[in-house]
């Protein structure tokens, strides 16, 4: 079955229930998609269907047949998307494990709310979990990248537009 990852067409020979979290991973070797939970409880293996934030875990490649998949290597091409700076920015990362979930879920908010409240922002990040507590940095960083993302989100689709 074919699927389309970061822009690209990928062909897979696997069985149709398989998570895609799996598929990404050990087919494609893109291991910037996080294994968690495997129950999509902590958000680590978040990517975008369609630019919805979704649990790549529990989410079977035939439901990604026909639909746009994004990853954390697909964010940006050159790691400047206005949250994987903030990230840097105001040192979220301890770890780094959950970051990946984290930043694709704040990308997700930020495609379709350039200005999101407190509230909007827990309420997207809230099935993200991080062992290392850094969610007020976390916060601090979505908010920051808030200022920046319109128009880089704007540019892509610029892009895509003239692309197609």
């Amino acid at each position: 079955m074919q699927i389309t990852v970061n822009g690209s067409p990928q062909q897979l020979d696997v069985d149709e229930d398989m998570p895609l979290l799996w598929a990404l991973r050990d087919e494609l070797k893109m291991t910037g998609t996080k294994f968690g939970c495997g129950k999509g409880l902590c958000g680590a293996c978040t990517i975008h269907l369609d630019g919805q934030a979704v649990r790549s875990c529990l989410t079977p490649v035939s439901a990604a047949v026909g639909k746009s998949i994004t990853t954390i290597e697909g964010l940006s091409e050159n790691g400047d998307h206005p949250l994987q700076q903030a990230w840097i920015e105001h040192g979220v990362p301890q770890c780094g494990y959950c970051q990946c979930g984290q930043i694709m879920s704040a990308a997700a908010l930020l495609s379709r709310n350039a200005n999101p409240s407190d509230a909007e922002i827990d309420g997207a990040m809230s099935g993200n979990l991080c062992r290392c507590g850094t969610y007020p940095r976390i916060k601090i960083a979505i908010k920051s990248a808030a200022s920046q993302s319109a128009a880089f989100y704007d540019a892509a689709r610029t892009a895509e537009e003239a692309a197609s």
